[in-house]
């Protein structure tokens, strides 16, 4: 066996299901000798080395979720935690948050420090860095052990989960498409680099309904934002780049894949003298309290995010409480209807 070995593996090669793995393992009295002889006797072959931290998590049921986030200042993940806390104690769970800072070591930091016996099962939007370093051992490793994991937002195809997401590619072409309704000709987007998932579906988008439209995408009107001009202290370095875009570009419209995006080429736009929205119509992704008190107020895609987080909440807590002998591998994605909310930044279709 080249690959290491898993209670799935293990499981696999035996014929049997993986809570019988497991508790062959942990010498349950629900599983014959002969069993936990075979058991035992693969796992000491392979060099099976169990997760007692993930064990630990599996066995005690605490009635406490994990929630891991990239960042906190964002107003879409603080109503996501809003939705998830709400559901989980009307079914009588708690809730811990985490905090990744979209670092790849603190997000696997958090998942070992959340797993210590105190977490059922975990909620996770994943680090930029994940993504872009595409090392999920961590996120493996927990579901091998049966500790069920539900993500959101940016999410992986890769990893067999639960899932909460909104159609991204749908989502973006109707706020594009009201751009070009509102009389756009020349629209640009300023979105993430590629490898973070939900700012290339956007980015596709975008491209699909210009397309649609009878309009040739362009990349020189496509601005792809490296992830150092997001912190705090970089957000000068920020609009002077969105400043450039802006002024040596012909456009009559922008779709920001974001709210600060949104707002930050908002006001690179008025330092260059453009009026909003006479001369260069926005829309940016997610209603935040930025978007309602911009000026103008900012015309967004609303994700609902309280919606997601009783989604995800729901699908974690079903999956918790079935009985072990019920599991299975069959997952849910579920897609939550966005909005877009009209303010005064585009112009009123005729």
């Amino acid at each position: 066996m080249k690959q290491k070995p898993t209670l799935k593996i293990i499981a696999k090669e035996l014929d049997v299901s993986v809570s019988t793995v497991s508790k062959a393992l942990r010498d349950s009295k629900e599983i014959s000798e002969d069993t936990k002889q075979k058991v035992r006797a693969f796992a000491k072959l392979y060099n099976y080395k169990p997760n007692n931290i993930a064990l630990s998590l599996k066995n005690r049921k605490t009635k406490t979720l994990g929630v891991i986030i990239p960042e906190i200042v964002h107003h879409f993940f603080t109503t996501v935690i809003s939705g998830i806390e709400n559901y989980a104690n009307q079914r009588g769970y708690n809730v811990i948050v985490g905090l990744s800072d979209e670092s790849f070591d603190r997000e696997v930091l958090n998942l070992e420090m959340l797993a210590n016996g105190s977490i059922d099962g975990f909620i996770i939007s994943l680090a930029k860095e994940t993504l872009q370093k595409k090392d999920y051992h961590h996120l493996i490793e927990t579901i091998d052990q049966g500790i069920p994991i539900v993500m959101f937002d940016r999410v992986l195809d890769e990893i067999s989960c639960d899932k909460v997401v909104v159609d991204d590619v749908e989502t973006s072409g109707k706020a594009v498409q009201k751009l070009i309704d509102s009389g756009a000709k020349n629209i640009a987007i300023i979105t993430t680099e590629d490898y973070v998932s939900v700012g290339r579906l956007r980015t596709e988008g975008y491209q699909q309904t210009l397309v649609k439209n009878g309009i040739t995408p362009s990349e020189n009107l496509i601005l792809r934002i490296d992830d150092q001009f997001n912190s705090d202290d970089l957000l000068g370095h920020l609009e002077n780049q969105m400043d450039q875009f802006i002024k040596t570009k012909q456009i009559d419209a922008i779709f920001a894949v974001n709210e600060l995006y949104a707002i930050t080429a908002m006001k690179a736009a008025r330092h260059l003298g453009f009026r909003i929205p006479e001369d260069l119509q926005v829309i940016g992704f997610t209603d935040g309290v930025l978007s309602k008190h911009a000026y103008p107020p900012l015309t967004t895609v609303s994700q609902h995010g309280k919606e997601m987080g009783k989604q995800a909440a729901e699908l974690l807590i079903d999956r918790l409480e079935k009985e072990t002998d019920q599991q299975d591998d069959h997952y849910r994605t579920v897609i939550v209807k966005t909005d877009i909310i009209e303010r005064e930044t585009t112009q009123a279709v005729d």
